[in-house]
């Protein structure tokens, strides 16, 4: 069954907007465990609006599951993760000002970069992810970096479902088909939601993993958390 990866970098924007630590980011990911995510995925800027580099060392040792941190590679960043050594490093291209990640990457323009970092997490023991939008020779290009899996940016799907869902997801399927040959594992994200999950889910039932943060956590200040995971999951059956 495809993985739930909770993103709780909006219950860090939370705290942070008042100060103090409430909420308390490592008991939501706690919290997050016991009511049935199978991984906790964090994305610290360097601007640390949301989660903290405190935040990613803290919650290290605490994670019964799964913990990605993803992020774009610069200096401090792949200090961090060296330094913690997370399961999963999902590499972004987003830039530091970015409000979210709004792009997959341009492995052509990219190759060597990314190649090195897949070497440097890899030799650490790190399992690595690209984070990939559907053009398929960039997903090959993103396989001979030497990843382990690619991350499908999902935004241009959660647009387009709406209207046409099997429009919508028919450029993923064929770009999961693709990894999939190629020996890649298939991660995806971003404006993924109760709405449309499932239909995705169905439609590329060989996902490893799928990470929501947003709509969960928006899902949660009316469902609770425990009864949104539990919705969340029941998508991915």
């Amino acid at each position: 069954m495809t993985k739930l990866s909770v993103n709780i970098n909006k219950v860090a924007t939370l705290r942070n907007a008042r100060g103090g630590n409430t909420p308390d980011v490592l008991a939501v990911a706690k919290d997050c465990e016991l009511f049935g995510g199978e991984g906790i995925t964090v994305h610290p800027r360097p601007d640390q609006r949301h989660i903290t580099y405190n935040d990613v060392y803290q919650l290290k040792p605490q994670i019964k599951t799964e913990f990605n941190i993803e992020g774009y590679p610069c200096d401090e960043f792949i200090d961090l993760v060296l330094k913690v050594k997370p399961h999963q490093v999902t590499l972004v291209p987003d830039a530091p000002d970015a409000i979210t990640s709004n792009a997959g990457w341009d492995v052509a323009s990219n190759f060597e970069l990314l190649s090195e970092l897949v070497d440097k997490f890899t030799s650490a023991g790190i399992r690595t992810s690209i984070f990939v939008g559907t053009d398929l020779e960039n997903i090959k290009l993103a396989a001979k970096t030497g990843t382990d899996r690619v991350e499908l940016y999902t935004e241009p799907y959660a647009k387009e479902y709406p209207e046409s869902p099997d429009k919508a997801v028919a450029p993923f399927v064929e770009a999961a088909k693709l990894a999939r040959s190629l020996g890649l594992g298939v991660n995806a994200g971003h404006d993924l939601s109760l709405e449309n999950l499932e239909f995705f889910s169905k439609s590329i039932p060989w996902l490893e993993e799928v990470s929501i943060g947003h709509a969960l956590i928006s899902d949660a200040l009316y469902l609770g958390l425990k009864e949104t995971i539990r919705r969340y999951k029941e998508c991915l059956l």
